[in-house]
């Protein structure tokens, strides 16, 4: 298949796509959070959160429990290039689950747990 994504072809791309598209109050609210990109994850990244896969990971204090002085901890995004590629059949499809998992793992660091993202999915398809 000609349009299959390739594991090196323009992937930091995808992610500052994502980013982009992030509404302007989160963007303007990431300050120190690193977005890497690794290919696989390691042993201890999946055992951290007891997953046998992962596509993306937030390491971090969300904003909602930073201390009373506001101060900033570092906090860190993970995109597995390996899995998303893998479960991409097409470059449209590829840019559309960098995109979810860069989101999902922003809300992460907005405090946003994966059950209420869940209900929030949900809520958007019944709409």
């Amino acid at each position: 298949m000609t349009d299959a994504p390739r594991a090196d072809d323009g992937f930091g791309n995808l992610i500052e796509r994502a980013l982009e598209r992030l509404p302007e109050a989160f963007r303007d609210r990431l300050g120190s959070v690193a977005i890497v990109v690794e290919d696989e994850p390691s042993p201890a990244q999946l055992a951290s959160v007891g997953a046998r896969g992962l596509y993306g990971l937030y390491q971090g204090v969300p904003r909602t429990v930073w201390g009373v002085d506001n101060a900033a901890v570092p906090s860190k995004i993970t995109i597995f290039r390996g899995p998303l590629v893998r479960a991409s059949l097409s470059e449209a499809a590829l840019a559309a689950a960098v995109e979810d998992v860069v989101h999902h793992e922003i809300a992460h660091h907005f405090g946003i747990s994966d059950g209420r993202l869940r209900e929030l999915k949900s809520e958007g398809r019944a709409r």
